[in-house]
């Protein structure tokens, strides 16, 4: 039984795209996946309950970590010219299983992520309702909470249904107007620090750290949820004018600009609204209604709705293509690689996405979805850092011209060990529900994937 089988590729396959990327252009790339549940919904649950006002330190922690696997990115997206993202480099350097765990994690991220996101869309746009006088039964709020009464998150559920079927037919469109939201994201931040600002009472962040230095490193836990997207500036690396200094650069570049905003906003938010009273699902627009800007409240939810969803539609288009991706290696069943004749998309795979994504949206409360996007984004990071250590010894330093992560085997080693202690702040319940996940994915490989698989057909 050969669980490493490895896939090859051709050295000569490199450099085909345009170079045409450059460094502006890869921190708007980075701010414009890292930025949008994080910032406008994670914060206010995050301060609230695990870190209060000392939150801007957890978002300073999960930076770290973050940068650190961004870096393991750039070298493989330097180095391994294929597509597929970890799948598919983990499918080089250490084989099959590893491959499909790697890939079965990014299926469950992506999967989770777009459940996350809608949620939070959900959120903003209760609360937006809710000001103008509507409100849902509490029933129909959230995902399953017997104890508030909620049993499922309706408008999550429907937001799910309609980006799956938006991906099927205009998946090009959706991409370029996710990229329009990068400054839509810009305008409703800048909104929020420049009128909450006034508003700010100092005597709020005391005290700084409620739950003291446990507190930090369990908020971190949480919000490195906010920056899950920054593996899109290095997937570009082919796309680039000068990857080599560019990447490393773009990927750094985007976290820090992330990190400075998301501390910002932590700060005002807590600041303007007491830290235990920020346990809401629209955390930045709650702020303004607090202090009695309904309008601006209103307008803040609006420009978040629309972001969130261009958010989610990319996340759709993603996770339908991974499983696309997948299924042509024979690892999941091959109907999810037909191609649909009239809109050129994978129609089936994208159905399947959706079915799973809106049964998480529906059913499962937003702090949940969150910790298991973190503990199954953590797995495959970690995967990844042990992956370049591989890659080294395979392929040897990197060429002139390619990406190089310095400090090896330092930096990939501190890599995997912040992300294993990220991932023992998560709580048990998330634990339980990822040996589940485990348990699911070795089934399904063993299974099914194993003797379908196209290396063991040749």
């Amino acid at each position: 039984m050969d669980l490493f089988r490895k896939k090859t590729f051709e050295t000569a396959a490199r450099g085909d795209m345009n170079r045409t990327l450059t460094l502006k252009d890869l921190i708007m790339l980075g701010i414009g996946a890292i930025i949008g549940t994080g910032i406008f919904v994670i914060t206010g649950q995050a301060t609230a309950l695990y870190a209060g006002p000392a939150l801007s330190l957890s978002f300073v922690v999960a930076a770290v970590v973050v940068i650190l696997s961004g870096l393991c990115f750039a070298e493989f997206a330097s180095r391994v010219p294929i597509l597929g993202g970890p799948y598919a480099y983990l499918y080089v350097v250490f084989g099959e299983v590893v491959a499909w765990f790697a890939g079965w994690f990014l299926l469950c991220e992506f999967m989770l992520a777009v459940s996350s996101v809608a949620s939070g869309w959900s959120g903003y746009l209760q609360g937006f309702l809710s000001s103008i006088g509507i409100d849902l039964p509490t029933a129909l709020t959230a995902g399953y909470n017997p104890e508030k009464g909620t049993y499922i998150d309706l408008i999550a559920a429907i937001v799910v249904v309609f980006v799956t079927f938006w991906v099927t037919q205009e998946a090009k469109k959706a991409l370029r107007l996710n990229n329009a939201m990068v400054w839509v994201k810009f305008a409703i931040i800048l909104l929020f620090i420049l009128v909450g600002i006034f508003f700010v009472k100092p005597g709020n962040w005391q005290p700084f750290t409620p739950f003291g230095a446990k507190g930090i490193f369990d908020g971190a836990a949480l919000v490195f949820f906010a920056f899950l997207g920054f593996d899109a500036v290095s997937m570009a690396a082919e796309e680039v004018k000068n990857p080599q200094r560019d990447v490393p650069r773009g990927i750094v570049g985007s976290i820090a600009i992330a990190t400075i905003l998301y501390i910002i906003v932590t700060l005002i938010l807590s600041g303007i609204v007491p830290f235990e009273k920020l346990n809401v699902s629209d955390p930045v627009a709650f702020a303004m209604r607090y202090v009695g800007h309904n309008f601006l409240g209103s307008v803040i939810s609006i420009g978040a709705i629309l972001t969130l969803l261009t958010v989610t539609i990319s996340m759709m288009y993603s996770l339908a293509r991974l499983l696309y991706a997948i299924s042509k290696d024979g690892l999941l069943p091959k109907f999810m690689q037909e191609i649909d004749p009239k809109h050129h998309t994978p129609k089936k795979a994208t159905w399947v996405a959706g079915a799973f994504a809106l049964f998480f949206a529906a059913a499962f409360p937003l702090n949940i979805l969150a910790e298991l996007t973190n503990i199954v984004a953590l797995s495959y990071l970690a995967l990844m850092a042990l992956g370049v250590l591989k890659l080294r010894k395979m392929m040897g330093p990197p060429k002139k011209g390619e990406f190089k992560v310095p400090f090896v085997p330092v930096l990939p080693i501190l890599s995997v060990a912040s992300c294993l202690f990220l991932m023992t702040r998560l709580e048990a319940v998330t634990w339980l529900v990822f040996a589940i996940t485990l348990l699911i994915g070795a089934l399904i490989y063993f299974g099914y994937g194993y003797k379908n698989s196209a290396l063991h057909q040749k």
